[in-house]
Parts: structure tokens; sequence; C-alpha cells
């Protein structure tokens, strides 16, 4: 039974590139796949592109692609990524530039663009999902709004000799479905198959998380080696069963247990996990250890994929204003407390206009707030005051009186910082299907 394998090189935007250098060294992996691209994340690369059209793609990318490049075309392993974010071309054209710099001939780059619904919600009748309102309404504040799309492009890319394969809003578990309906030759109403090739997906999205990463705790769910944390890998057969393992040697660990918590990540109803490909089943899942550090995945199931696409859709919310500053030794608490209360004072007495305001002392009640207050008192304390205005001006404003605690407040403050910002928040949408279409464009070396 033919089988492929496929590597995680990232699980976000801001991840390690070093575990992606070895899968491709020592993973014998056919597939790399850079997943980077968060719900915020390609609103942010849409302003970055309205500064700059040439912009807009993961700031990582370059050094990604530097780092792995020239290895994966000499072993011939594909990569895949929505790394492309709010400008898939421009980022397809910077692979190209990092290719001939690198002297490679013979490279294939492909573009998946159609993601940007933008102009649909701006005119359109589509409804958000949170509010029940026409986001046509909101056009003043929209800075974006991404269907996301699944796996049909990249396949169509790949099936059309493409080396790397750079997309814009596209579902995660899509990116590692696609190579496996590639080649597999799986029919996109295999809804069965589907359903597998959407759990490894799911199993591989985040990168070090199901190796142990994001799992580990000290005392309880030991993790070996976490510095050199492996990325995973895994080893998908046509009829859909997978292996999930990560290269021999790597730090972490692939169990059971972590392969369970990953499945349960970001999951509401796991008959029912919707993707843009198929509607997934993970109900009847059977995960067995086969030998240390692989797993067997197997069971999942799929039904007919959803008629609508999932719109994410940015837009600004405002913006926020914040300033902190610690207090330490003898009394510490006490001062960071009366701290707060100058600044709450301070905030009225001057007038800062806000609509939403908070007053935390992180480690004591900035989470939990009294519930789980330490005993005895911590000998050091971190003042944060952070709120919500209608301009930056008033932003501004906060941290400056957090900042004046320095001479004018309790004794022996330190280390103040203070920042202001717009704040750019996601809301959703359902849009038809025949409202996004997926457009693949090439360059080549």
């Amino acid at each position: 039974m033919k089988t492929i394998r496929i590597g995680s090189g990232a699980g976000y935007s801001g991840d390690r590139i070093e575990p992606a250098v070895e899968l491709v060294e020592k993973g014998d992996i056919g597939y790399l796949v850079f997943e980077c691209l968060a719900e915020r994340t390609i609103a942010i690369a849409q302003q970055a592109k309205l500064n700059d059209p040439t912009k807009g793609y993961d700031p990582l990318l370059a050094e990604r692609m530097q780092a792995v490049l020239t290895l994966c075309k000499q072993k011939g392993v594909k990569i895949i990524t929505n790394m492309g974010a709010a400008n898939p071309q421009a980022a397809a054209a910077k692979v190209r530039e990092i290719a001939g710099s690198l002297g490679l001939k013979s490279l294939k780059v492909a573009a998946v663009s159609g993601d940007d619904v933008l102009d649909v919600l701006k005119t359109g009748d589509v409804t958000i999902s949170e509010t029940g309102e026409r986001a046509s309404g909101m056009s003043n504040v929209l800075v974006s709004a991404n269907a996301y799309l699944g796996a049909a492009p990249i396949v169509e890319a790949l099936a059309n000799g493409a080396d790397v394969v750079i997309t814009g809003r596209v579902a995660d578990p899509s990116l590692f479905l696609a190579p496996q309906i590639f080649e597999f030759g799986w029919a996109l109403d295999d809804w069965d198959r589907l359903g597998k090739g959407t759990v490894v997906g799911h199993l591989l999205e985040c990168g070090g998380q199901v190796t142990g990463g994001y799992f580990a705790e000290p005392g309880k769910k030991d993790v070996a080696d976490l510095a050199r944390l492996g990325f995973p890998i895994a080893e998908v057969g046509e009829d859909g069963g997978a292996v999930i393992t990560k290269v021999a040697g790597s730090g972490g660990r692939v169990t059971v247990d972590t392969c369970k918590e990953q499945l349960l990540y970001e999951v509401h109803d796991p008959k029912t996990y919707l993707t843009p490909d198929v509607t997934a089943d993970f109900s009847a899942l059977r995960v067995t250890e086969i030998a240390p550090d692989r797993v067997r995945v197997e069971g999942a199931t799929g039904r007919a994929r959803p008629e609508t696409l999932k719109v994410s859709v940015g837009y600004v919310d405002g913006y926020m204003g914040e300033g902190q500053i610690s207090y330490a030794g003898r009394g510490a608490l006490a001062r960071g407390r009366l701290a707060l209360e100058i600044v709450k004072e301070r905030l009225a007495l001057t007038g800062v206009q806000t609509s939403e305001l908070r007053f935390d002392l992180i480690g004591v009640n900035s989470i939990h707030g009294e519930v789980l207050a330490p005993v005895p008192e911590p000998t050091e304390v971190r003042v944060r005051v952070v709120g919500r205005t209608e301009t930056l001006k008033e932003a501004v404003r906060i941290g400056n009186e957090v900042e004046t605690l320095y001479t004018n407040g309790p004794a022996s403050g330190g280390g103040a910082t203070k920042s202001a910002k717009q704040v750019v928040a996601m809301l959703s949408a359902l849009l038809p299907r025949a409202q996004a279409t997926p457009v693949v464009a090439y360059l080549e070396v």
C-alpha cells in the first residue's frame, strides 16, 4: 500500500525554524507544510499590504525559505504554506527571488488566491454571525474578509507540477489534506477518506503541540528535551490510516495522550468537524501506541461538506492603551494596590475617555480575580492598567498615568512600560461557495 510522509514545519507564524530544517534533513518526508495564519494575522497582514502593495505576507517567509528551499529542491520535498496571508502573489514573487539568489533552477511556485472577499462583504447582503447585522453596515471599519478555502486549489497546483504552493486563507487541515488527495487520487466527494485525511491535518496543524510542547506539565506530564522539540510527521496510507511520529532523536514525545489532547483542540462537536472539504466525524477514532513515538490513528469518517464557507472578518474596534510598573520587597502588594487606586483616580480627574478599563496586579488577581490570591503575600507585583478608547490620543493617556507613578506614586516603583495601539478584532460570517472563487497562478525560476 502506498504511503506518504507529511511534516509539519510550523504551528503558527512566529514558530521555530530549526525543527522544519530537521524534518527535511532527517524526516524522509515528501511534503513540508508551514501553517502560519491565525485569525487576526491576516487582518494585520491586510493593513501591511495597504501601506505597501509588496508586503502583506508572513514576516518569516524569507527566513524560512532561505533555510529549507535548497534542501527541499534537492530531496524533492514539496512545500505547502499559507504564509501568503493577505498577499500570496507577492509571497510567491519573493520565493522566486530567493530561489534565484540560491542558484536554484526549474522551480515552480504557485500562488493560491481568491479567499479575499472584502468587496463582497462591503457591498453584499452577508450577515455577521455574532451580531446578525449586515456586514455592509460596517464597511467604514472593515479591514479584511477572507473565506476559508479548501484543498482543491492546492491539489490543482500540485497536479500542475508546483514545487512550492503559497496560499492565503485556507483551512488549516486542508493544507495537509491536499497532498493526500493528490497522491492517492481521492475524489473530492469521497467523504469518508476526506474525513480521515482531515484528522491527519488536525493533528499536524499546530506543529509541536502534538509532540509534547503544549502538553508538558512538570511533575505531571513530563516531556524530555523541550528545547529541541521535534515537529510531527504523519505517515499516511492510501486508505486514510495514519501514524503520527517525529524525527528519531529529536526532543519531545508522541504518545496516545499527546495525540488525544491535540484531537480536542478547537473541536466543538467531534461528530461534526466542519471544514471547506468535508464534515469530518472524529467520534469513532481509535488511537493506539504501536511503538515509542509512533501512534496509529484510524477510524475517522466524513459526510458531505458544508454549502457555505466560513469568513474571518477583521475590523477596527477602537484603540487600547496600557501601562505597567513593578513593586518589589516588603509591602509590595500594598504599594501595588495603592498604585492602582492612584491611577484610577487620576484617569477620572483628568477626564480620560474609556469604554473599558482593567486594573490588575499580575500574579495576584489578573486572571482569577481575588479567588486564588496568593498566600503568603508575594514580594513582587506587577501593576497593569489597560483600557479601550475611541481614539489613539486617549489610549496614550492611560500609559502616561502609569508612568508618572515613578515619582508621584508609592515608593520604589520600577520598570515602567507603556503602549497604545489600534485594536483589530474579528467576527465571522458564512458565505455561499460560489462567491469565493480560488485562483492559482504560477511563477517559475
